[in-house]
């Protein structure tokens, strides 16, 4: 006779879940222009000033910054906002950054369209997460003398 071993799996927040496809798709999209420093053509560009057809400058380098910001303080702030925002937000950034990144892959080498791909199916994941945040009716509550760590304990006289 042998045993059956069931596994517990607990739930997840979807703040934790948010955030962890915030920061999974951070880490696509800086390997993916990462390995596009290996390319002749992209490093005789930059050498010239120039990124797709942009002159590179304190504007163009600004506005890449604050592009890059946008997901790394999405990573935080899906932890820390209020929920009615936290969601709304994880609702509308991820669209927007899908919009850019498939128009940023036209044209692209295969390395750049699959992680493109990655990057939209992690964004796809965090909208899904976010439109099906459960609501207040949806959550089992726990007894109100059972502490956060699922122990019960006795409320102090």
């Amino acid at each position: 006779m042998s045993a059956t071993i069931s596994y517990q799996d607990y739930w997840v927040n979807p703040r934790i879940k948010t955030a962890a496809l915030w920061a999974s798709m951070l880490f696509v999209y800086v390997y993916v222009d990462l390995f596009g420093l290996f390319r002749a053509d992209v490093r005789a560009d930059i050498e010239a000033g120039e990124m797709f057809v942009f002159t590179i400058g304190q504007g163009v380098l600004l506005g890449m910054t604050i592009y890059v910001l946008i997901p790394i303080l999405m990573l935080f702030l899906s932890l820390v906002l209020p929920v009615k925002l936290t969601r709304t937000t994880n609702l509308v950034v991820p669209l927007l950054y899908a919009v850019t990144i498939v128009a940023g892959a036209i044209g692209e080498w295969n390395y750049y369209l699959l992680g493109s791909l990655v990057e939209v199916t992690l964004l796809a994941g965090v909208v899904y997460y976010a439109w099906t945040w459960p609501t207040t009716t949806d959550v089992v509550t726990a007894p109100a003398d059972q502490s956060r760590d699922g122990t019960r304990g006795r409320l102090a006289p």
